[in-house]
């Protein structure tokens, strides 16, 4: 009677063995959004007063993590993804590999640059930003937004918010939350 049950525990065990490497191997490792509500265009939203749908992007000047200065209008002539982030912000950490994907893949080639300007002023440090730069390998230009004039003016509340701005420097998007590599080649696809 011992051996039975003895042998059923470790049948048991095997089961629950087998059972987990399968799911663990079945799994899809790179759906970085299976809980996040995927971002919404709010370009045309009556709420946007002054900063919508084809709107002039507000310029500013800001420094990059890296101590160079940027200035928004300084890339008219390209197409712009502008990302506001903070490194606490668990949809920001879904977003920014996909981001990174499509900078590395497609951003020459569809003359587009991105600027993901780290809200600084309601972030942990910029020792943190640096640190999660490069512990997502972050290649594109991470300006730093220390006094919040710029994520206020662009309305940057809930974050992640983009903006796509066209070549004219024209705001033609505003999403609001996490978008991932396919649809943010989308909404690049269709900016002129």
């Amino acid at each position: 009677m011992v051996k039975k049950i003895v042998g059923l525990v470790i049948i048991g065990c095997l089961v629950a063995i087998a059972t987990i490497s399968f799911v663990r191997n079945n799994v899809d490792k790179t759906e970085a959004f299976s809980n996040e509500q995927m971002g919404t265009d709010l370009a045309t939203n009556p709420a946007n007063e002054g900063i919508g749908k084809g709107d002039s992007a507000p310029n500013f000047t800001l420094t990059t993590l890296d101590g160079k200065k940027v200035k928004l209008s300084d890339y008219k002539g390209k197409k712009v993804v502008l990302n506001f982030w903070a490194t606490w912000c668990p949809p920001c950490k879904a977003e920014m590999p996909h981001m990174q994907n499509y900078y590395e893949d497609m951003a020459e080639q569809e003359n587009v640059e991105i600027l993901a300007v780290n809200l600084t002023s309601s972030d942990v440090g910029i020792d943190k930003v640096k640190a999660f730069q490069e512990d997502y390998a972050l290649s594109f230009p991470i300006p730093l937004d220390e006094e919040g004039k710029v994520g206020e003016t662009y309305r940057a509340i809930t974050i992640p918010t983009t903006y796509m701005i066209d070549t004219t420097g024209t705001i033609q998007n505003k999403i609001v939350g996490p978008m991932d590599e396919q649809m943010l080649a989308d909404f690049v696809k269709n900016l002129k």
